[in-house]
């Protein structure tokens, strides 16, 4: 698989910078899935806790 790049993002619903965003403050700031749903529908994001659990 040499030069080939894997896109990790493709097929999924929420565009790569919110998943990026989701995980970063779940990894830095240990929150619950449940405080990263809440912080992201502050700024106009509505996602299930379940769905970044996944």
């Amino acid at each position: 698989m040499r030069g080939q790049q894997v896109n990790h993002f493709k097929g999924k619903q929420f565009q790569k910078d919110v998943i990026i965003i989701s995980v970063g403050y779940y990894l830095r700031y240990n929150l619950s899935y449940r405080d990263v749903q809440e912080m992201l529908y502050d700024r106009g994001i509505n996602v299930s806790h379940t769905t970044i659990y996944r």
